[in-house]
């Protein structure tokens, strides 16, 4: 996957279409984020590039309840896409 703000959006919809907030603030945070699960909010570090952005949410999307129902065309084969990514680094 490129590190582009394009790529970035499109795993911040696959969260908003699953009712997750994506917030960015300052703080720190272990591995550049923070999960309040119970209200499905992520919070990523503001201060991480678009590729350290893109890394955190390939990390942190596998491992929320995300509702592939809900998610468009185009994000049900990103989040595909996502999902075996993660399976192959477990894998290697």
């Amino acid at each position: 996957m490129k590190y582009t703000q394009s790529n970035l959006d499109k795993l911040g919809d696959i969260l908003g279409e699953s009712e997750y907030v994506v917030r960015y603030e300052r703080g720190t945070f272990q591995s550049g984020w923070c999960l309040l699960e119970a209200k499905k909010i992520v919070v990523l570090n503001k201060f991480l590039n678009t590729e350290g952005r893109i890394n955190t949410l390939l990390e942190l999307i596998p491992q929320l309840n995300i509702e592939y129902d809900k998610l468009t065309l185009e994000s049900q084969k990103l989040y595909e896409s996502v999902l075996k990514l993660a399976i192959d680094e477990v894998a290697a």
